[in-house]
């Protein structure tokens, strides 16, 4: 990270810097990224190493000893199990009318979309069980950013991906049906 008079300067953006004799000079915005670090040093511009970065999802900062400064991890908690739920809710709203007309005027539902939906809510239940099972934050966030938080039960009324059938735009469809 570049430096001027100690505020940060953005590379690609132009700025102005006050010369020796206390003139404005305008720098364009590709000025950093061709100078030499001598050309920069001789207007007063210093270069030091970017702060760490962190996922603000877990955690709000670092403290002086450079440790990580942890959410709280209750509040987390009920904010990734609304969130689970939300998910499963978002899912299964497109084929509620479908349950809703089983029960209105009795034209069974396809058994494979009351199979996904099932799936769906034990999918949820045992993320959540797993998200409240969590110790602390940093456990908490290896679960939710891990390999089998994001992953769903696959919806039966959607084609599988389609591998390598082409599509042309004519209409015809080589490889599959899609």
């Amino acid at each position: 990270m570049f430096l001027l008079d100690g505020k940060p300067l953005s590379p690609d953006v132009a700025f102005t810097a006050t010369d020796a004799d206390g003139q404005l000079i305008q720098f364009p915005a590709n000025w950093l990224r061709l100078s030499t670090p001598e050309q920069r040093a001789a207007i007063g511009i210093t270069e030091q190493a970017d702060p760490p970065s962190w996922d603000q999802r877990w955690a709000w900062g670092y403290d002086a000893d450079g440790h990580l400064i942890w959410k709280d991890h209750t509040q987390l908690v009920e904010q990734w199990t609304q969130q689970t739920r939300t998910t499963a809710n978002t899912l299964l709203a497109p084929t509620d009318w479908i349950i809703i007309r089983e029960a209105d005027n009795g034209k069974v539902a396809d058994p494979a979309i009351k199979t996904w939906r099932e799936d769906i809510r034990l999918a949820t239940g045992t993320k959540n069980a797993a998200i409240s099972a969590t110790a602390d934050t940093d456990e908490l966030a290896a679960y939710i950013t891990g390999a089998d938080y994001p992953v769903w039960p696959s919806d039966p009324a959607m084609p599988a991906p389609a591998g390598d059938d082409v599509i042309d735009f004519s209409n015809n469809v080589s490889g599959g049906v899609i």
